[in-house]
């Protein structure tokens, strides 16, 4: 029964290759239509993608035109083909800008993108590809559908390319003086994070890494300019202390103050 099974498996399979390749080299059009989006609604997206390839080119300008280009997009967002998807994608809505399918495009360009949004260690280019996506995709359908999944995605991303900054101000932090003053790239980085993303989860730390990061370079400095990096330190106590008056860090924030403001008072 088993050997049964398992040749009628391989029977049904050489059938379906044969089938397939069959319709590859078919000069009918509209057989290979027929056939690509057969394959796409059984989840074939390799097979349907190759069909659309061809039959995409040739139905220019005809009624197949625009849904054989939208199933392009979606057999290789099927495949998780993500990057190519949105190219498709964009293709369709800049084709057909009234089209059928024209929200879900914007919509899918921008989503696939953010599923292949990838670690925040590793270079950003897709993340922020996802985000213009989305955020046009917002400004077409504000109350759509998917308007409040699109709004959620972009918060993420958000977080995440803040994120990605954050450990940016922490290595250059952590890299102190070696081969130069890493402090005040840290400074940079955690004030140009605060302004790119001012609702951050992260906020509270990169406001402690600035006064951090502040206090070590005062500790370092050279006499002229001792005085008014100790004055920068008592700053930022306070504007840490007025948004986060009971924070996190708030012992550390305070013995910095106390040490600059003494320092400061010294030299009176």
């Amino acid at each position: 029964m088993k050997k049964f099974l398992l040749l009628t498996c391989i029977v049904l399979a050489c059938s379906s290759c044969g089938e397939y390749n069959k319709i590859l080299k078919s000069t009918d059009y509209e057989l290979k239509y027929s056939y690509a989006k057969k394959y796409f609604n059984e989840g074939k997206f390799v097979k349907s993608a190759t069909l659309l390839e061809e039959v995409v080119t040739i139905f220019r300008g005809t009624s197949n035109a625009e849904e054989s280009l939208y199933l392009l997009a979606q057999s290789y967002y099927g495949q998780k083909d993500y990057q190519t998807a949105s190219d498709y994608f964009k293709q369709y809505y800049q084709t057909y800008p009234k089209g059928e399918f024209v929200e879900l495009a914007r919509f899918y360009s921008g989503y696939g993108l953010y599923l292949d949004s990838p670690d925040p260690r590793l270079d950003q280019k897709q993340t922020y590809e996802a985000i213009s996506q989305l955020q046009l995709y917002m400004e077409y359908y504000p109350q759509s559908e998917h308007a409040k999944q699109a709004q959620d995605i972009l918060f993420e991303l958000q977080e995440k390319l803040a994120y990605k900054e954050l450990m940016s101000a922490r290595l250059y932090y952590n890299l102190s003086t070696y081969m130069g003053n890493n402090y005040r790239a840290c400074v940079i980085t955690a004030e140009n994070a605060l302004k790119d993303y001012p609702y951050s989860k992260h906020r509270e730390e990169f406001i402690f890494l600035k006064i951090r990061a502040k206090y070590e370079m005062a500790l370092v400095s050279i006499e002229d300019r001792l005085q008014g990096r100790y004055r920068d330190v008592v700053d930022e106590y306070y504007n840490y202390i007025n948004e986060y008056p009971e924070g996190k860090y708030i012992k550390q924030v305070r013995r910095f103050y106390e040490h600059a403001n003494k320092q400061i008072s010294n030299n009176y």
